[in-house]
């Protein structure tokens, strides 16, 4: 059973920029065709300051924290028992090449089913632009077989 007093735990933020090359190797990496989302010309003819992310490419930011996974020793995870139970993003604004976006994540719930043969962990994490504006979240759910 995972510690629930855990439960609004905020870890460190860390802000990273929207690189060009990036997104153009996320967008080779899952296949993604679309123009707009490696070619700045096409992007701002689209009504685009610049070019966007690719849908779901807001999880790689994630990937620029200097620690990878810090719910891991937080709540004392075995990584060989933890899947990757689902992913949800919602979007409110534009992310795009230059843009600064800090990211939040926070244990936002903790439970367990199956009398304790599986513990559930969702974590949300928030992409806040240069301007304060919120431009996203992705609510993760991490399953732990016990």
């Amino acid at each position: 059973m995972l510690d629930k007093s855990k439960i609004g735990h905020e870890f460190d933020s860390f802000t990273t920029l929207v690189e060009l090359g990036k997104l153009k190797f996320f967008a080779k990496a899952t296949g993604e065709k679309t123009p707009m989302y490696s070619n700045t010309e096409v992007a701002q003819a689209a009504g685009y300051v610049a070019v966007p992310i690719p849908p779901t490419s807001v999880f790689s930011l994630d990937l620029d924290s200097d620690e990878l996974m810090p719910v891991v020793p937080v709540l004392g995870l075995d990584v060989g028992r933890v899947l990757h139970g689902a992913q949800e993003f919602e979007y409110f604004a534009p992310i795009c090449v230059g843009d600064e976006i800090t990211v939040t994540s926070t244990i936002k719930d903790i439970y367990d089913k199956k009398n304790g043969a599986l513990d559930f962990v969702i974590l949300e994490n928030t992409y806040t632009n240069q301007q304060g504006v919120l431009a996203a979240t992705a609510t993760s759910t991490l399953v732990q077989r016990n």
